[in-house]
Protein backbone atom coordinates (compact mmCIF):
# COMPACT_ATOMS: atom_id res chain seq x y z
CA UNK A 1 0.00 0.00 0.00
CA UNK A 2 2.81 2.25 0.88
CA UNK A 3 6.59 2.17 -0.43
CA UNK A 4 9.66 2.26 1.75
CA UNK A 5 12.54 4.17 1.61
CA UNK A 6 15.97 2.83 3.61
CA UNK A 7 17.77 5.84 4.22
CA UNK A 8 19.97 3.56 7.06
CA UNK A 9 23.84 4.45 6.98
CA UNK A 10 23.55 7.37 4.19
CA UNK A 11 25.03 10.52 4.69
CA UNK A 12 21.93 12.40 5.16
CA UNK A 13 22.13 16.48 4.36
CA UNK A 14 25.26 16.27 1.95
CA UNK A 15 24.96 16.77 -1.87
CA UNK A 16 25.01 12.99 -1.80
CA UNK A 17 22.15 12.32 0.18
CA UNK A 18 19.70 14.99 -0.60
CA UNK A 19 16.44 14.49 1.28
CA UNK A 20 15.07 16.50 -1.09
CA UNK A 21 15.85 13.85 -3.98
CA UNK A 22 15.62 10.91 -1.50
CA UNK A 23 12.18 11.45 -0.65
CA UNK A 24 9.63 12.48 -3.88
CA UNK A 25 7.05 14.53 -4.26
CA UNK A 26 3.67 14.33 -6.59
CA UNK A 27 4.60 15.04 -10.28
CA UNK A 28 3.08 18.41 -11.15
CA UNK A 29 3.40 20.11 -14.02
CA UNK A 30 1.91 23.99 -13.96
CA UNK A 31 3.68 24.67 -17.15
CA UNK A 32 1.20 22.72 -18.94
CA UNK A 33 -1.39 23.73 -16.80
CA UNK A 34 -0.28 27.73 -18.28
CA UNK A 35 -1.47 26.35 -21.94
CA UNK A 36 -5.06 25.24 -20.70
CA UNK A 37 -5.33 28.29 -18.30
CA UNK A 38 -4.28 31.00 -20.40
CA UNK A 39 -7.05 31.30 -23.09
CA UNK A 40 -9.58 31.60 -20.27
CA UNK A 41 -7.81 33.77 -18.26
CA UNK A 42 -8.02 36.07 -21.61
CA UNK A 43 -11.62 35.29 -22.06
CA UNK A 44 -12.44 36.61 -18.48
CA UNK A 45 -10.51 39.83 -19.23
CA UNK A 46 -12.01 40.60 -22.42
CA UNK A 47 -15.97 39.21 -21.87
CA UNK A 48 -16.02 39.52 -18.27
CA UNK A 49 -18.95 38.09 -16.33
CA UNK A 50 -20.41 36.62 -19.49
CA UNK A 51 -17.30 34.72 -19.72
CA UNK A 52 -17.61 33.29 -16.50
CA UNK A 53 -20.97 32.49 -16.93
CA UNK A 54 -19.76 30.42 -20.06
CA UNK A 55 -17.09 28.60 -17.80
CA UNK A 56 -19.64 27.38 -15.52
CA UNK A 57 -21.56 25.74 -17.74
CA UNK A 58 -18.59 24.20 -19.43
CA UNK A 59 -16.60 23.26 -16.12
CA UNK A 60 -19.42 23.17 -13.26
CA UNK A 61 -22.56 22.22 -15.79
CA UNK A 62 -24.55 24.95 -13.97
CA UNK A 63 -26.40 27.76 -15.45
CA UNK A 64 -26.07 31.20 -14.10
CA UNK A 65 -27.48 34.34 -14.89
CA UNK A 66 -25.34 36.69 -12.45
CA UNK A 67 -22.11 35.43 -10.69
CA UNK A 68 -22.21 37.05 -7.93
CA UNK A 69 -24.36 35.36 -4.92
CA UNK A 70 -27.30 37.42 -3.20
CA UNK A 71 -27.17 38.05 0.02
CA UNK A 72 -30.19 36.93 0.96
CA UNK A 73 -28.58 33.41 0.07
CA UNK A 74 -26.05 34.17 2.39
CA UNK A 75 -28.71 34.75 4.97
CA UNK A 76 -30.84 31.54 4.34
CA UNK A 77 -27.28 29.49 4.37
CA UNK A 78 -26.76 30.80 7.71
CA UNK A 79 -30.40 30.41 9.07
CA UNK A 80 -30.25 26.29 7.87
CA UNK A 81 -27.12 25.75 8.99
CA UNK A 82 -26.68 22.76 11.53
CA UNK A 83 -26.25 24.39 15.21
CA UNK A 84 -23.44 22.50 15.97
CA UNK A 85 -21.37 23.05 12.87
CA UNK A 86 -22.04 26.54 13.43
CA UNK A 87 -20.92 26.24 17.01
CA UNK A 88 -17.98 24.29 15.75
CA UNK A 89 -17.45 27.55 13.24
CA UNK A 90 -17.90 30.29 15.93
CA UNK A 91 -14.92 28.99 18.15
CA UNK A 92 -13.24 28.40 14.89
CA UNK A 93 -13.23 31.94 14.04
CA UNK A 94 -12.74 32.99 17.89
CA UNK A 95 -9.28 30.97 18.46
CA UNK A 96 -8.16 32.02 14.91
CA UNK A 97 -9.03 35.53 15.90
CA UNK A 98 -7.23 35.33 19.31
CA UNK A 99 -3.43 33.95 17.35
CA UNK A 100 -4.07 36.27 14.12
CA UNK A 101 -4.60 39.41 16.23
CA UNK A 102 -1.17 38.77 17.79
CA UNK A 103 0.21 38.70 14.63
CA UNK A 104 -0.32 42.68 13.61
CA UNK A 105 2.62 44.79 13.24
CA UNK A 106 3.24 48.08 14.99
CA UNK A 107 4.65 50.83 13.01
CA UNK A 108 8.14 51.84 14.49
CA UNK A 109 10.13 54.87 13.91
CA UNK A 110 13.89 54.50 14.09
CA UNK A 111 16.32 57.52 14.60
CA UNK A 112 19.10 57.11 12.65
CA UNK A 113 21.03 60.15 13.24
CA UNK A 114 20.57 63.27 14.59
CA UNK A 115 17.87 64.70 12.31
CA UNK A 116 17.09 61.73 10.14
CA UNK A 117 14.78 59.39 11.12
CA UNK A 118 13.18 56.19 9.07
CA UNK A 119 9.82 55.15 10.55
CA UNK A 120 8.22 51.60 9.11
CA UNK A 121 4.68 51.66 8.68
CA UNK A 122 2.35 48.67 7.96
CA UNK A 123 -0.24 49.26 5.14
CA UNK A 124 -3.34 46.70 4.83
CA UNK A 125 -3.84 46.31 0.52
CA UNK A 126 -7.10 47.98 -0.18
CA UNK A 127 -8.56 45.28 -1.31
CA UNK A 128 -7.97 40.97 -1.54
CA UNK A 129 -10.00 38.30 -3.41
CA UNK A 130 -9.82 35.11 -1.03
CA UNK A 131 -10.07 31.60 -2.95
CA UNK A 132 -12.13 28.91 -1.63
CA UNK A 133 -11.87 25.56 -3.32
CA UNK A 134 -15.01 23.10 -3.95
CA UNK A 135 -14.78 19.85 -5.53
CA UNK A 136 -14.08 16.93 -3.65
CA UNK A 137 -14.71 18.31 0.29
CA UNK A 138 -16.42 21.24 1.23
CA UNK A 139 -13.81 23.82 3.08
CA UNK A 140 -15.70 26.36 5.07
CA UNK A 141 -12.71 25.89 7.42
CA UNK A 142 -10.82 27.76 4.38
CA UNK A 143 -13.13 30.58 4.75
CA UNK A 144 -12.54 31.19 8.05
CA UNK A 145 -8.58 31.09 7.08
CA UNK A 146 -8.62 33.50 4.71
CA UNK A 147 -11.08 35.32 5.97
CA UNK A 148 -9.51 35.90 9.46
CA UNK A 149 -6.18 37.67 8.89
CA UNK A 150 -7.52 39.80 5.85
CA UNK A 151 -9.31 41.47 8.78
CA UNK A 152 -7.49 41.21 11.49
CA UNK A 153 -4.85 42.88 9.19
CA UNK A 154 -7.32 45.98 8.59
CA UNK A 155 -7.97 45.15 4.91
CA UNK A 156 -11.05 47.54 4.06
CA UNK A 157 -12.60 45.26 0.80
CA UNK A 158 -12.47 41.59 0.52
CA UNK A 159 -14.67 39.24 -1.56
CA UNK A 160 -14.97 35.49 -1.72
CA UNK A 161 -15.19 33.10 -4.70
CA UNK A 162 -16.16 29.63 -4.24
CA UNK A 163 -17.03 27.18 -7.28
CA UNK A 164 -20.91 27.14 -8.41
CA UNK A 165 -22.50 23.41 -7.25
CA UNK A 166 -25.18 22.08 -9.75
CA UNK A 167 -26.50 19.93 -6.63
CA UNK A 168 -27.40 23.44 -4.81
CA UNK A 169 -28.38 25.26 -8.06
CA UNK A 170 -25.52 27.32 -9.05
CA UNK A 171 -24.02 28.73 -5.95
CA UNK A 172 -21.41 27.62 -3.62
CA UNK A 173 -22.00 25.11 -1.18
CA UNK A 174 -24.61 26.66 1.60
CA UNK A 175 -21.92 25.47 4.47
CA UNK A 176 -18.93 27.96 2.79
CA UNK A 177 -21.83 30.65 2.16
CA UNK A 178 -23.22 30.23 5.68
CA UNK A 179 -19.50 30.70 7.23
CA UNK A 180 -18.97 33.90 4.84
CA UNK A 181 -22.16 35.27 6.77
CA UNK A 182 -20.76 34.29 10.06
CA UNK A 183 -17.36 36.79 9.30
CA UNK A 184 -19.59 39.70 7.95
CA UNK A 185 -19.00 38.77 4.55
CA UNK A 186 -21.49 39.45 2.07
CA UNK A 187 -19.08 39.87 -1.35
CA UNK A 188 -19.18 36.46 -2.88
CA UNK A 189 -19.11 35.04 -5.95
CA UNK A 190 -19.94 31.95 -7.70
CA UNK A 191 -16.89 31.07 -10.04
CA UNK A 192 -13.67 28.42 -9.55
CA UNK A 193 -10.44 27.47 -10.94
CA UNK A 194 -8.66 29.86 -12.89
CA UNK A 195 -11.35 32.22 -14.22
CA UNK A 196 -12.03 33.49 -10.66
CA UNK A 197 -8.35 34.14 -10.24
CA UNK A 198 -8.83 36.03 -13.04
CA UNK A 199 -12.08 37.34 -12.41
CA UNK A 200 -10.25 39.15 -8.90
CA UNK A 201 -7.13 40.00 -11.67
CA UNK A 202 -9.18 42.06 -13.84
CA UNK A 203 -12.96 42.51 -12.28
CA UNK A 204 -15.78 42.97 -14.53
CA UNK A 205 -18.56 45.36 -15.33
CA UNK A 206 -22.12 44.99 -14.36
CA UNK A 207 -24.53 43.56 -17.00
CA UNK A 208 -26.94 46.50 -16.53
CA UNK A 209 -29.17 44.18 -13.50
CA UNK A 210 -30.81 46.63 -11.21
CA UNK A 211 -27.95 47.25 -8.48
CA UNK A 212 -24.85 45.44 -10.56
CA UNK A 213 -22.13 46.74 -10.46
CA UNK A 214 -19.95 43.91 -11.22
CA UNK A 215 -16.59 42.65 -9.30
CA UNK A 216 -14.23 45.46 -8.87
CA UNK A 217 -10.51 44.39 -9.20
CA UNK A 218 -8.55 43.55 -6.36
CA UNK A 219 -4.46 43.62 -5.26
CA UNK A 220 -4.03 40.32 -4.23
CA UNK A 221 -5.69 37.07 -4.34
CA UNK A 222 -5.12 34.09 -1.65
CA UNK A 223 -6.17 30.81 -0.72
CA UNK A 224 -5.68 26.95 -2.18
CA UNK A 225 -6.92 25.48 -5.34
CA UNK A 226 -5.83 22.76 -7.83
CA UNK A 227 -3.29 23.08 -10.72
CA UNK A 228 -5.42 25.41 -12.74
CA UNK A 229 -5.40 27.70 -9.93
CA UNK A 230 -1.95 27.66 -9.39
CA UNK A 231 -1.53 28.05 -12.98
CA UNK A 232 -3.73 30.78 -13.12
CA UNK A 233 -1.95 32.52 -9.96
CA UNK A 234 1.74 32.01 -12.18
CA UNK A 235 -0.18 33.63 -14.88
CA UNK A 236 -1.27 36.50 -13.35
CA UNK A 237 1.64 37.10 -10.96
CA UNK A 238 2.40 40.54 -11.36
CA UNK A 239 -0.81 42.09 -12.36
CA UNK A 240 -2.45 40.57 -8.71
CA UNK A 241 -0.60 39.72 -6.11
CA UNK A 242 -0.33 36.15 -4.77
CA UNK A 243 0.10 34.17 -1.39
CA UNK A 244 1.49 30.87 -3.07
CA UNK A 245 0.85 28.71 -5.99
CA UNK A 246 -0.29 25.82 -3.58
CA UNK A 247 0.45 22.08 -4.67
CA UNK A 248 -1.52 19.05 -2.93
CA UNK A 249 -1.79 18.55 0.31
CA UNK A 250 1.29 16.78 2.53
CA UNK A 251 2.13 15.57 5.92
CA UNK A 252 5.55 14.12 7.18
CA UNK A 253 5.32 12.46 10.44
CA UNK A 254 8.39 12.32 12.69
CA UNK A 255 8.03 9.21 15.00
CA UNK A 256 10.31 7.30 17.41
CA UNK A 257 9.33 3.81 19.12
CA UNK A 258 7.38 5.46 21.45
CA UNK A 259 4.89 6.29 19.13
CA UNK A 260 1.32 5.01 18.73
CA UNK A 261 1.17 2.73 15.33
CA UNK A 262 -2.35 3.43 15.43
CA UNK A 263 -2.28 7.07 15.60
CA UNK A 264 0.46 7.45 13.04
CA UNK A 265 -1.71 5.69 10.69
CA UNK A 266 -4.78 7.77 11.23
CA UNK A 267 -2.84 10.97 10.91
CA UNK A 268 -1.55 9.88 7.43
CA UNK A 269 -4.60 8.85 5.91
CA UNK A 270 -6.42 11.89 7.33
CA UNK A 271 -4.02 14.15 4.90
CA UNK A 272 -4.54 11.18 2.44
CA UNK A 273 -8.36 11.79 2.23
CA UNK A 274 -7.90 15.47 0.56
CA UNK A 275 -6.56 14.13 -2.89
CA UNK A 276 -5.17 11.30 -5.09
CA UNK A 277 -1.56 13.18 -4.77
CA UNK A 278 -1.92 13.99 -1.50
CA UNK A 279 1.53 13.24 0.67
CA UNK A 280 1.83 11.01 3.54
CA UNK A 281 5.34 10.50 4.97
CA UNK A 282 6.31 8.71 8.10
CA UNK A 283 10.14 9.24 8.97
CA UNK A 284 11.58 6.78 11.57
CA UNK A 285 14.23 5.20 13.48
CA UNK A 286 11.98 2.08 14.57
CA UNK A 287 11.62 -0.42 11.74
CA UNK A 288 8.89 -2.28 14.68
CA UNK A 289 6.96 0.96 14.37
CA UNK A 290 7.02 0.73 10.74
CA UNK A 291 5.57 -2.69 10.36
CA UNK A 292 2.96 -1.67 12.83
CA UNK A 293 1.81 1.18 11.19
CA UNK A 294 1.81 -0.78 7.94
CA UNK A 295 -0.11 -3.16 9.94
CA UNK A 296 -2.28 -0.52 11.17
CA UNK A 297 -3.12 1.18 7.88
CA UNK A 298 -5.13 -1.43 5.45
CA UNK A 299 -7.95 -2.22 8.38
CA UNK A 300 -8.26 1.81 9.01
CA UNK A 301 -8.75 2.40 4.95
CA UNK A 302 -10.97 0.07 4.60
CA UNK A 303 -12.96 1.48 7.27
CA UNK A 304 -13.35 4.84 6.09
CA UNK A 305 -15.47 6.55 4.06
CA UNK A 306 -12.75 7.87 0.69
CA UNK A 307 -10.92 4.24 0.98
CA UNK A 308 -10.74 4.00 -3.04
CA UNK A 309 -9.23 8.03 -3.11
CA UNK A 310 -6.81 7.20 0.65
CA UNK A 311 -5.51 4.43 -1.04
CA UNK A 312 -4.25 5.79 -4.41
CA UNK A 313 -2.50 8.49 -2.46
CA UNK A 314 -0.55 5.86 -0.28
CA UNK A 315 0.35 4.47 -3.13
CA UNK A 316 1.31 7.26 -5.17
CA UNK A 317 5.33 7.83 -5.10
CA UNK A 318 4.86 11.11 -2.75
CA UNK A 319 4.27 8.94 0.02
CA UNK A 320 6.27 6.53 1.86
CA UNK A 321 7.51 5.30 5.19
CA UNK A 322 11.17 6.25 5.63
CA UNK A 323 14.05 4.47 7.99
CA UNK A 324 16.45 6.08 9.28
CA UNK A 325 19.20 5.59 11.76
CA UNK A 326 18.01 8.14 14.30
CA UNK A 327 15.92 11.00 15.22
CA UNK A 328 18.73 13.53 14.60
CA UNK A 329 18.56 11.81 11.26
CA UNK A 330 15.08 12.22 10.94
CA UNK A 331 15.02 15.56 11.39
CA UNK A 332 17.81 16.03 8.44
CA UNK A 333 15.25 14.57 6.53
CA UNK A 334 12.50 17.02 7.25
CA UNK A 335 14.16 19.87 7.19
CA UNK A 336 14.91 18.88 3.76
CA UNK A 337 11.79 18.36 2.73
CA UNK A 338 9.93 21.20 4.48
CA UNK A 339 6.47 19.45 4.58
CA UNK A 340 3.38 21.81 4.96
CA UNK A 341 2.56 19.98 8.21
CA UNK A 342 5.52 18.28 10.28
CA UNK A 343 4.10 15.74 12.98
CA UNK A 344 6.92 15.57 15.76
CA UNK A 345 5.29 12.33 17.55
CA UNK A 346 9.16 11.04 19.52
CA UNK A 347 10.41 10.56 23.04
CA UNK A 348 11.07 14.29 23.84
CA UNK A 349 8.82 15.81 21.01
CA UNK A 350 9.20 19.21 22.57
CA UNK A 351 12.96 19.25 22.27
CA UNK A 352 12.88 18.11 18.75
CA UNK A 353 10.45 20.32 17.60
CA UNK A 354 12.38 23.34 18.18
CA UNK A 355 15.29 21.65 15.97
CA UNK A 356 12.83 22.33 13.33
CA UNK A 357 13.44 24.86 10.79
CA UNK A 358 11.65 24.15 7.30
CA UNK A 359 7.98 22.94 8.08
CA UNK A 360 4.43 25.10 6.74
CA UNK A 361 3.41 24.16 10.45
CA UNK A 362 4.57 21.88 12.96
CA UNK A 363 2.48 19.64 15.65
CA UNK A 364 4.19 18.75 18.78
CA UNK A 365 3.37 15.42 20.31
CA UNK A 366 0.80 12.99 20.03
CA UNK A 367 -2.00 15.28 21.06
CA UNK A 368 -1.52 17.76 18.37
CA UNK A 369 -3.16 16.13 15.22
CA UNK A 370 -2.86 18.31 12.00
CA UNK A 371 -6.76 17.53 11.92
CA UNK A 372 -6.51 19.82 14.63
CA UNK A 373 -4.85 23.02 12.75
CA UNK A 374 -7.09 22.44 10.47
CA UNK A 375 -9.97 23.50 12.45
CA UNK A 376 -9.80 24.87 15.63
CA UNK A 377 -6.13 25.00 16.83
CA UNK A 378 -5.92 28.89 16.19
CA UNK A 379 -3.15 28.74 13.56
CA UNK A 380 -3.70 29.35 9.32
CA UNK A 381 -3.83 25.90 7.40
CA UNK A 382 -3.02 28.07 4.09
CA UNK A 383 0.63 27.10 4.30
CA UNK A 384 3.42 26.33 1.52
CA UNK A 385 3.70 23.02 -0.13
CA UNK A 386 6.14 21.22 -2.85
CA UNK A 387 9.25 22.15 -0.47
CA UNK A 388 8.47 25.76 -0.18
CA UNK A 389 7.82 25.97 3.16
CA UNK A 390 12.17 26.69 3.18
CA UNK A 391 11.55 29.80 2.00
CA UNK A 392 8.07 30.81 2.43
CA UNK A 393 5.59 31.16 5.52
CA UNK A 394 1.60 29.91 6.03
CA UNK A 395 -0.96 33.03 5.30
CA UNK A 396 -1.07 35.23 8.41
CA UNK A 397 -1.83 39.12 8.70
CA UNK A 398 1.55 39.87 7.66
CA UNK A 399 0.55 38.40 4.30
CA UNK A 400 -2.25 40.91 3.95
CA UNK A 401 0.63 43.76 4.89
CA UNK A 402 2.74 45.73 3.36
CA UNK A 403 5.56 47.59 5.02
CA UNK A 404 6.38 51.23 3.82
CA UNK A 405 9.11 53.04 4.87
CA UNK A 406 8.99 57.14 5.61
CA UNK A 407 12.56 59.20 5.54
CA UNK A 408 12.54 62.27 7.02
CA UNK A 409 16.02 64.27 7.47
CA UNK A 410 16.31 67.64 8.21
CA UNK A 411 18.70 69.43 6.05
CA UNK A 412 21.27 69.54 8.44
CA UNK A 413 21.30 65.33 8.34
CA UNK A 414 21.34 65.61 4.86
CA UNK A 415 24.15 67.54 4.46
CA UNK A 416 26.27 65.03 7.07
CA UNK A 417 25.68 62.23 4.45
CA UNK A 418 26.05 64.13 1.32
CA UNK A 419 29.53 63.31 0.71
CA UNK A 420 29.36 59.90 1.20
CA UNK A 421 25.76 59.48 -1.21
CA UNK A 422 28.46 61.49 -3.86
CA UNK A 423 31.03 58.87 -3.15
CA UNK A 424 28.45 55.80 -3.70
CA UNK A 425 26.82 57.38 -6.43
CA UNK A 426 30.18 58.03 -8.46
CA UNK A 427 31.10 54.24 -7.66
CA UNK A 428 28.03 53.29 -9.44
CA UNK A 429 28.26 55.62 -12.26
CA UNK A 430 25.58 57.53 -11.64
CA UNK A 431 26.29 61.17 -11.17
CA UNK A 432 23.01 62.19 -11.03
CA UNK A 433 22.34 60.36 -7.99
CA UNK A 434 25.48 62.68 -6.14
CA UNK A 435 24.21 65.73 -8.05
CA UNK A 436 20.65 65.63 -6.51
CA UNK A 437 21.85 65.54 -3.35
CA UNK A 438 24.58 68.75 -3.92
CA UNK A 439 22.03 70.60 -5.75
CA UNK A 440 20.25 71.14 -2.49
CA UNK A 441 23.05 73.07 -1.39
CA UNK A 442 23.71 75.31 -4.30
CA UNK A 443 23.74 79.05 -3.43
CA UNK A 444 20.59 79.63 -5.46
CA UNK A 445 18.62 77.25 -3.28
CA UNK A 446 19.39 79.65 -0.20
Amino acid sequence: MITRIDLRGRALGTSQADPRVLVPRAELDVEAALAVVRPIVEDVHHRGEAALIEYAAKFDGVELTRVRVPVSALTEALERLDPQVRTALEESIRRARKVHRDQRREERTTQVVAGGTVTERWVPVDRVGLYVPGGRAVYPSSVVMNVVPAQEAGVGSLAVASPPQKEFGGLPHPTILAACALLGVDEVYAAGGAQAVAMFAYGYQGQGQAGEVGCRRADLVTGPGNIYVAAAKRLLKGVIGIDAEAGPTEIMVVADATADAGIVAADLISQAEHDPLAAAVLVTDSEPLAEAVVAELEPRVAATKHAERIREALAGRQSAIVLVDDIAAALIVANGYAAEHLEIQTRDSAADAAKVRNAGAVFVGSFAPVSLGDYLAGSNHVLPTGGCACHSSGLSVQSFLRGIHVVDYTREALAEASELVVALANAEDLPAHGEAVTARFDQRQG
